[in-house]
């Protein structure tokens, strides 16, 4: 499966892997068709409570502290520039720099090495 460029593109392509249509979706879960089909188009913002994030995991089947998870919340979080989301091998590779980052727990001297170094790489 592609890597989703935005949370509405994970959402989507969760939901339909559920054999889903968005109404079926939203009735079964009590959701507002409407706002989820605007998440879904990049019309609305995604939720920023964990509580709604959880409710909306838990009805897609995505289990809280799993690497979907994390990737849920990243993408719900992250506002991207256009030119990002548009370049696959960058996109690509944002799982691998959250990883890295969260893993790590990285203090301000590794992180502005970190922000030096792929500086330097995207010169």
């Amino acid at each position: 499966m592609a890597i989703a460029k935005t949370f509405g593109e994970l959402f989507k392509t969760k939901r339909i892997s559920k054999s889903l249509t968005l109404r079926e979706f939203c009735r079964i879960n009590g959701f507002d068709p409407g706002n989820v089909s605007k998440i879904e188009r990049g019309l609305f913002q995604p939720p920023q409570s964990k509580e709604m994030l959880l409710k909306y995991a838990s009805a897609l089947g995505i289990k809280e502290g799993s690497e979907e998870w994390l990737t849920f919340c990243d993408l719900a979080i992250t506002r991207l520039p256009n030119d990002i989301v548009t370049n696959q091998e960058l996109m690509n590779a944002l799982p691998v720099l959250f990883r890295t980052v969260r893993n790590k727990k990285l203090d301000k001297e590794d992180l502005d090495k970190l922000i030096k170094s792929i500086k330097r790489e995207l010169r």
